[in-house]
């Protein structure tokens, strides 16, 4: 907490551009770091300095507390922003910047290294009366015996997660059905964590079937202030990645946002959180929710909160790092203003198993209209490098209802145009189109499920086959535009039949 002059973005991509746009807005100068594939990267343009940190590789570069720390001295930063990915939930990062003299914007390493550990947060959560998902309450020691573990198991229930104590992402994770997949799953699990967090220490968490992911974002600020807001909906994951992320939830009432905003609120104070953070919950068909765990930085979904509060997340950030007061309405913020949906657009050909698709973007045409909103960190003429995370943007829509922010988020996607990279582009018009996703009837299984249904199936389809599946589309939202007005009107849907080439025909006239 302190004077913020000069602030260091400590990232690249969509959310250093993004952090740096606030700063702006506040009238804050700010430092870009660059790695050499990214020398050219429009987030080292639109900083007033920019200072290169290493080879491409994020081992190298990105991730070297001491070059960021060494920047920031010779830039003459005050502070210090994280983003997210990279060092952002690393607390001997957030260390470094105290010991340094500089503001790390985010909270405390000590709150950091407590709610990175989803063995401690689940106690912490749990000593704030948050219920919490059945499981172990600490990582199963290595010396346990195979008999030993599968007695723990049983105890836990089946089916179960095997979950990496540290890091997040999916990684270091894996479903068991039973006592017979047990052994090889926690030998992977602890494998995986190994590799990407350096730490293989693994725990049991029981798996909550036909649950829906929902999270409450959460700013606290240094005088015990902690405000929550309204949740978000992030149930459409791949393989335990979100992909699609809205907010309100169609799953959550007025009585249960409020209970759930409670809970986490309660998990805040416990740890005494300062900063932006987020709790994670499942949330099963009968309304119950259940401590998941606790990022401990700013989300990449944070823009679908943004649209429905107005409140800018990120410049609230940096106010609570140079010690203001959270003077924000708290029941607005627990009152949703319309409905926000965003889509992770990624380099990557879904044709080919979601392959990451790196390159140079040939040409761009970025959607535009009512309600849309994209945070990128690309442009026509970039090489999308191999070495980071493959998102190249966030489309966002904006509605007066959930209905009309899909209708715009349609719009954007046919209107969004990348050329010289695959992108899941088709992926995302492929999912709007989904009757239960327009229904709002999912959870975190759906799209793994659905992905499995379509058997390889192409997503980017043949110009006929394209026509096809536009005028089917066509077709079902009118039927259920037409249902919907019989439905209020007392009377039953009209039979009508039609024909693919007839109503082919029809639209071609």
């Amino acid at each position: 907490m302190g004077h913020v002059t000069k602030i260091l973005v400590a990232n690249r991509g969509e959310i250093g551009v993004r952090v740096m746009r606030a700063c702006r807005d506040l009238g804050i100068a700010t430092v870009a770091v660059y790695s050499d594939c990214d020398r050219g990267a429009p987030h080292v343009r639109y900083a007033d300095e920019a200072f290169h940190v290493g080879p491409s590789p994020p081992a190298e570069s990105y991730l070297r507390i001491d070059r960021m720390v060494d920047v920031a001295r010779r830039a003459g930063a005050d502070a210090v922003h994280p983003g997210y990915g990279f060092l952002a939930e690393n607390a001997q990062f957030a260390a470094a910047c105290r010991d340094a003299g500089l503001t790390f914007i985010g909270p405390s390493p000590e709150a950091i290294a407590l709610m990175g550990s989803k063995t401690a947060a689940r106690q912490a959560a749990a000593r704030a009366g948050a219920p919490v998902v059945p499981g172990t309450e600490s990582p199963l020691p290595e010396t346990l015996s195979e008999r030993e573990v599968a007695a723990v198991a049983a105890r836990v229930g089946y089916p179960l997660l095997v979950k990496a104590v540290a890091g997040g992402g999916g990684k270091g994770m894996r479903t068991v059905g039973g006592p017979e997949a047990l052994s090889a799953a926690v030998r992977a699990a602890r494998s995986e964590a190994g590799s990407a967090f350096g730490e293989s220490a693994v725990y049991l968490e029981r798996k909550l079937t036909g649950a829906r992911h929902v999270e409450i974002q959460l700013l606290g600020d240094h005088h015990g202030t902690v405000i929550p807001f309204v949740e978000r909906e992030c149930s459409i994951q791949r393989r335990h990645q979100k992909v699609i992320e809205e907010a309100p939830s169609v799953a959550v009432d007025a009585a249960l946002r409020h209970r759930m905003a409670a809970a986490a609120a309660a998990v805040a104070r416990t740890v005494g959180y300062t900063n932006a953070g987020t709790i994670e919950f499942l949330l099963d068909d009968r309304g119950e929710f259940y401590f998941l765990e606790m990022n401990t930085r700013l989300q990449v979904e944070h823009p679908v909160t943004e649209l429905v509060t107005g409140v800018d997340l990120v410049q609230w950030q940096i106010r609570i790092a140079r010690g203001e007061r959270i003077d924000l309405d708290a029941e607005r913020c627990l009152a949703p203003h319309g409905h926000a949906i965003e889509c992770r657009i990624y380099a990557e050909d879904p044709d080919a198993g979601f392959m990451p698709s790196p390159g140079r973007i040939l040409c761009l045409r970025a959607p535009a209209g009512p309600g849309i909103r994209r945070d990128s960190g690309v442009e026509a003429g970039f090489d999308v490098p191999i070495f980071y995370d493959s998102m190249i943007s966030k489309l966002l829509a904006w509605g007066e209802d959930r209905p009309q922010a899909i209708a715009r988020l349609r719009r954007a996607l046919s209107e969004y145009e990348v050329r010289g990279i695959k992108t899941t582009i088709p992926f995302f018009q492929w999912i709007l189109e989904n009757a239960d996703f327009v229904h709002g009837q999912f959870d975190t299984a759906f799209l793994d499920h659905e992905l499995a249904r379509r058997a390889g199936r192409p997503f980017v389809a043949t110009p006929d086959e394209a026509e096809d599946l536009a005028v089917m589309a066509t077709a079902v939202r009118s039927f259920v535009r037409a249902a919907g007005a019989a439905a209020r009107e007392g009377r039953a849907p009209g039979a009508g039949g039609w024909t693919l080439a007839a109503r082919r025909e029809a639209l071609r006239r």
